[in-house]
């Protein structure tokens, strides 16, 4: 008997090999998973004419549990952010991001342990009020935050840091400029942070952060934020292991969670054997902690850090020579 039926979202561009690497360690790590798949982005629009179909959607909401390759959203009129669609029809209101320094990596730092707790549904992002004018002349779009959203998104970061044993939770704001928006998101998390004594927590407006994250990121270690701060810090933290190839992702709801490389497609490298899987890996290593297989999580992790650390069979980006399926046998052997 299957512990978890997992859907699987291969995705487009280096999606579907990056995603075969992630199942065969998973396979490998004997989790009892059984891996039902589904199209979405280009692939399901060449296939079915949608980019979302029904059969993918159905899936997830019976799974409840996704590991996705990345999509391509095709740009342009009547095309909305899969991303986005999936975030709110499932109510993944957290998007966690965790970076950690990996030795043999390109970084610029190499003792940085930072988790950006991201807000996943409201804010700029939502899509509110888009509006452009008759003319061309004027666009117009809502940012909303809600009491309920910010409470739930501090709520969900202190209570990950409790969980994890972390010291410090740092609330990212705006609240100078933006006092409705941004001052209502300082003040929940305000109230939140008072139930946490144990936790130290701060509050730094988002210039600032950046500037911070750059010059001493040593100092941070669980990030708070709204959406789309939280979005562009995600991505700097990134770079401060690097790059995106490092960083995975986490969308969280209370039914439903969906685990995620976070770069893009690649489409030039699709098929060339040349994508490095680590994201997605990663990924996978959130979506066994999040189902509660530490010990898994942990011999993954550990798997990805010794391979890169002794520059294993490393693909390119990580200054090797090797492709996608080398370093994926890299991982294999040592799990």
């Amino acid at each position: 008997m299957a512990q978890h039926t997992i859907t699987v979202i291969p995705g487009d561009g280096i999606g579907p090999s990056i995603i075969d690497s992630a199942v065969q360690v998973l396979e490998k790590l004997d989790c009892g998973f059984e891996f039902e798949y589904a199209d979405a982005g280009l692939t399901a629009l060449e296939k079915t004419g949608e980019l979302l179909p029904a059969d993918t959607l159905n899936s997830i909401e019976k799974n409840k549990i996704v590991l996705k390759g990345p999509l391509t959203t095709p740009v342009g009129e009547g095309f909305t952010s899969i991303n986005v669609t999936l975030r709110k029809r499932f109510k993944l209101y957290a998007n966690l991001r965790p970076v950690i320094s990996f030795k043999g990596t390109r970084a610029r730092y190499d003792n940085i342990d930072i988790i950006t707790i991201r807000e996943n549904t409201q804010g700029m992002y939502s899509g509110l009020g888009q509006t452009l004018s008759d003319d061309g002349e004027t666009a117009e779009a809502t940012s909303q935050i809600t009491q309920q959203g910010a409470k739930a998104i501090v709520s969900f970061a202190f209570e990950l840091a409790k969980k994890e044993g972390r010291k410090k939770v740092t609330v990212v704001h705006k609240a100078n400029i933006l006092k409705s928006t941004s001052g209502l998101f300082l003040k929940v998390a305000k109230e939140v942070a008072a139930q946490y004594p144990e936790i130290e927590c701060n509050d730094m407006i988002v210039d600032n952060t950046c500037m911070q994250l750059v010059m001493d990121p040593e100092q941070f270690d669980v990030i708070v934020t709204t959406n789309l701060f939280g979005d562009i810090i995600s991505d700097l933290c990134a770079g401060l292991i690097g790059g995106l190839g490092m960083a995975p992702g986490a969308n969280i709801g209370d039914e439903c969670a969906i685990f995620e490389a976070v770069h893009g497609s690649a489409p030039d490298l699709a098929g060339k054997n040349l994508a490095n899987p680590t994201s997605v890996l990663l990924a996978s290593v959130q979506m066994l902690e999040h189902l509660e297989m530490k010990d898994k999580a942990d011999k993954l992790r550990f798997a990805i850090k010794d391979a890169i650390g002794k520059g294993d069979r490393t693909t390119r980006d990580l200054g090797g020579e090797s492709g996608t399926t080398e370093f994926t046998q890299a991982i294999l052997d040592r799990l």
